[in-house]
């Protein structure tokens, strides 16, 4: 009697642990998540760390500097030439009354080059669009390097996730066994079974072995994206890992794309510049002259100056082949803004399919599946526990709860992911 007094005791403790877990596990999942720690780097410092502290967006500035500097050159206007010149020197006149130097004639000359048909304006409007191109380029590298970030930064929040999640399975696991021990030295379950369910356990452990290990190169990845040499210890990150249903019509991602998205820019740009090559072309076929001012000493007479004009007979010349090269560049250049756009209309098409697919596998597991998950692996402890359900039948239900929980978090993951290459292909944020 005090035998069976004692299996009926240990059953009903079972029951009531399994019911507090499940109440617990509930709970935590209508619980909002645990408030990030304060050292730990939200989005947006992660992001304007990687404006400060990135090689390759340093160093893409200073191109942009470069460029800015050709500005200044190309905006000078040409040098004045002086020359001075002495002449009729006699070095072979020996007599007393005269000299080498007697019928000396010194004079000198200034000229300057005078450029017609505007080209210093065109050259400096030239300059200047290449530098606007130099800046929408920076942008469109900026716009990579950040999707590279916000890749990282979803792969460490799902890695953090997969690690809670393990962390959660092991423990509740680990309470099913000190119940099936407690069972086992009651005579209610067999060795076998008992060993069974502790050799299941090596699967938890190894999930939170492979989770610790991701995270930590997940952190390693994102640091160096910042060039930062924090110790991976001492780095943390914090934000919002979960999925919003609310996603605009293709139309309108589309329409933000044609108005932001830096590449687009750079080749609307890249077709101007070949329109001011060519007009830059087309001005140096011209001819530019050359004038001149000299002034002189020839005795008897005290002084004098002279004026002349010298230019350049371009009868072979007339910069044909530079006129016919940039032509030809600006039907080039339309028709790479026209693959252009179409990489864009792709791009944003390709991650609007993604995230939307996505969105269509998490909603039946948020509203359906992990409900039915936890319910069901409960269900079949319970119900092995008082020899209702085999205990191949409660490990099913525990590789089911299992694979659920780590599906549902890497469907997260999947759709913050598609996201970033949304915000990417769009060219600025539009889904936090």
């Amino acid at each position: 009697m005090g035998r069976l007094i004692r299996k009926m005791l240990i059953r009903r403790c079972g029951f009531l642990v399994v019911a507090g877990l499940a109440a617990l596990a509930v709970a935590q999942s209508a619980q909002p998540p645990a408030a990030p720690p304060s050292q730990a780097w939200t989005w947006e410092q992660v992001k304007d760390r990687l404006e400060l502290n990135n090689p390759t967006l340093l160093a893409g500035k200073l191109n942009i500097s470069e460029f800015q500097a050709d500005e200044i050159t190309a905006h000078l206007r040409p040098n004045p030439t002086l020359g001075l010149l002495s002449d009729q020197i006699d070095p072979f006149n020996f007599g007393p009354a005269h000299g080498a130097f007697a019928y000396l004639l010194p004079s000198a000359s200034v000229s300057y080059l005078h450029e017609r048909a505007h080209k210093r304006e065109l050259r400096t409007e030239d300059a200047k669009e290449g530098t606007a191109i130099a800046a929408s380029q920076q942008n469109d590298l900026e716009r990579g390097l950040l999707y590279n970030l916000r890749s990282a930064f979803v792969q460490t929040l799902q890695a953090k996730a997969v690690l809670q999640v393990s962390n959660q399975n092991l423990v509740y696991y680990d309470h099913v066994l000190k119940i099936s021990r407690d069972r086992f030295e009651a005579g209610d379950i067999a060795q076998i079974d008992l060993d069974r369910l502790e050799l299941q356990r090596v699967q938890y452990e190894s999930d939170v072995q492979t989770a610790t290990v991701n995270l930590r190169t997940e952190k390693i990845q994102m640091l160096t994206l910042l060039n930062d040499r924090t110790p991976v210890e001492q780095f943390d990150i914090a934000g919002v890992f979960d999925f919003n249903e609310q996603v605009d019509d293709l139309d309108a991602y589309r329409r933000v794309a044609l108005d932001n998205r830096p590449d687009l820019k750079a080749a609307v740009q890249s077709v101007g510049k070949a329109q001011t090559d060519y007009k830059l072309a087309v001005a140096n076929g011209s001819t530019d002259p050359t004038i001149s001012l000299d002034v002189g000493r020839n005795p008897p007479i005290d002084l004098y100056f002279g004026v002349g004009v010298d230019f350049p007979l371009r009868i072979f010349d007339r910069n044909q082949g530079n006129k016919l090269h940039t032509k030809l560049d600006i039907t080039r250049q339309e028709k790479l803004k026209d693959a252009s756009e179409a990489q864009v209309f792709s791009d944003v098409d390709s991650a609007y399919a993604t995230l939307t697919s996505n969105l269509t596998l998490l909603r039946p597991y948020k509203q359906k599946y992990l409900a039915q998950a936890v319910r069901v692996r409960d269900t079949l402890l319970f119900s092995y526990q008082h020899g209702g359900a085999s205990l191949l039948d409660f490990l099913s239900a525990e590789s089911d709860y299992r694979s659920v929980q780590l599906n549902y978090v890497n469907l997260v993951g999947s759709y913050l992911t598609a996201a970033a290459q949304l915000n990417q292909a769009v060219g600025r944020e539009v889904i936090q």
